[in-house]
C-alpha cells in the first residue's frame, strides 16, 4: 500500500512538471544573419511643442523662447511635429486680443519622422500693444495654441 501511494505521488509530480514545461513560451527565433530588422508601426503625426520667439536657427527653431515682445519685433512659431506624415497641412492663424485675425498661412508638411516647420508675422510699422495668440491646426483640427503679448 505504500508503495502505491509513493507511486501515485511520484506520478503526479511527474504530471505537474510535464504541465509546467508546455506553460512556458519558446524564447524568440532569431532572424537570419543579413535578414531586416522587424517592422514596427509608423508613429502617428502630432505637434509636439510650439515655441515662440524673435529670432530662428537655420534648423527653424527659436534661438531663444519669448512670451513678450517688442512693438518692431517679426515673431516666429516654431512648431515641432512628431511622427511620419503623408500629407499634414499646417496652419497658423495670428490673432489680436479682440479675436480680429492678424495673419494667416499654411504648410503641407510630408516627413517619415519628426521634423520643424516654421511660421512668423511681421508688421513693418510696429504691433500695438496688446495680447495675441496663434492656433496651429493641422488637417483643419486644433493642434496648439500660444498665447503672447507685444509690449
Amino acid at each position: 500500500m505504500t508503495r502505491s501511494i509513493s507511486w501515485l505521488a511520484l506520478g503526479l509530480v511527474l504530471a505537474l512538471v510535464a504541465c509546467r514545461r508546455q506553460e512556458t513560451t519558446a524564447p524568440p527565433a532569431a532572424s537570419a544573419p543579413g535578414a531586416p530588422p522587424p517592422v514596427s508601426a509608423p508613429v502617428p503625426f502630432g505637434v509636439g511643442s510650439i515655441q515662440l520667439g524673435n529670432q530662428i536657427g537655420t534648423d527653424k527653431r527659436v534661438l531663444a523662447a519669448a512670451e513678450s515682445f517688442a512693438p518692431g519685433d517679426t515673431i516666429y512659431a516654431s512648431i515641432a511635429t512628431r511622427g511620419e506624415a503623408q500629407r499634414v497641412m499646417l496652419a497658423a492663424r495670428w490673432s489680436y486680443e479682440d479675436g480680429q485675425t492678424v495673419a494667416e498661412s499654411s504648410e503641407t508638411v510630408a516627413s517619415a519622422g519628426p521634423t520643424v516647420v516654421e511660421f512668423h508675422v511681421a508688421k513693418p510699422d510696429g504691433w500695438p500693444a496688446g495680447r495675441y495668440r496663434v492656433d496651429v491646426t493641422a488637417n483643419g483640427a486644433p493642434a496648439g495654441t500660444r498665447e503672447f503679448e507685444v509690449r
